[in-house]
């Protein structure tokens, strides 16, 4: 039987070269000595996880930058992807392949809100003529699990598994305000509140007073915080045990409906629309 590798054998698996980024050591670390922890797994998913937004591909080099891992690391975790068929090379540079799709079809083959929500944004999008979503909090963003789209409103297009701040966006909004106490307070401690626009709330104890009025008002408007040009309002889908499970939302150009609009005519059809879903969900 072989034996549990030692502490100074997982620190060396950690190992990070010079200039790189130490989140993912620092984020692996902290389950040092749990003999359940399987590193080389969190090691892999990192790799997968590194071509996030890099649809040209990356190099060895650069996935080690990224994920904060050795390039001899890297490498063997990127020829065992390949010969799974979940990455691809031409000799340069890796990219991920169709399927790896399996790996979120999982996920969403196993929660009822992606399924359950699909057709309820599809009949929103045909009533306000305007795109609309479903999202989770993962981590400090959330992830986008349904959409419906109109027109597109953003720069950056947005689909199933797309992934943003939380702190600037009326989904992640109201998401935040469900959070406990305690870990509310521990978000906006670690946040890092970029500027991602002229807009965008960066002060963390106005972020605070935003969602602690969010959870009074249950609903969230974010105005040009995330893109310019771009305005969304939120409620909270509430589970029949009254457990707020995901965020419901519609975006539109900021310069075409203005907030009153997105107040009178978008608040009523989310609201309703989010108690049919959450009605229905387990």
């Amino acid at each position: 039987m072989s034996r549990p590798k030692t502490a100074a054998v997982r620190k060396s698996l950690l190992r990070i070269p010079d200039g790189r980024t130490k989140s993912s050591a620092n984020e692996f670390g902290k389950y040092e000595g749990n003999p359940d922890f399987v590193l080389s797994l969190a090691r892999g998913i990192r790799v997968i996880e590194s071509f996030e937004q890099h649809t040209e591909g990356l190099s060895v080099a650069e996935v080690a930058r990224h994920a904060g891992f050795s390039r001899a690391a890297v490498r063997r975790l990127l020829i065992t992807l390949e010969l799974l068929g979940y990455a691809g090379t031409d000799g340069r540079v890796y990219s991920l392949k169709t399927p790896v799709l399996k790996l979120g079809f999982s996920y969403l083959s196993s929660t009822s809100i992606p399924s359950a929500a699909q057709p309820i944004l599809e009949h929103i999008t045909e009533v306000v003529h305007e795109s609309s979503s479903v999202s989770i909090l993962e981590g400090d963003n959330i992830v986008y699990v349904a959409r419906a789209s109109a027109k597109r409103v953003m720069s950056v297009g947005l689909s199933i598994g797309s992934r943003l701040p939380a702190y600037c966006t009326s989904m992640g909004r109201v998401l935040l305000a469900a959070l406990p106490e305690a870990e509310l307070a521990s978000y906006v401690l670690r946040a890092k509140l970029e500027p991602l626009t002229p807009k965008t709330v960066t002060d963390k104890t106005r972020l605070s007073q935003i969602i602690c009025d969010v959870k009074s008002k249950d609903f969230s408007v974010a105005d040009e915080e995330l893109e310019i040009g771009l305005r969304s309002i939120a409620v909270p889908i509430r589970s029949r045990q009254n457990r707020v499970v995901a965020a419901m939302n519609i975006g539109v150009h900021a310069a075409r409906v203005s907030m009153e609009d997105m107040l009178e005519r978008f608040l009523p059809v989310l609201r309703e629309n989010a108690r049919i879903l959450g009605n229905i969900l387990p």
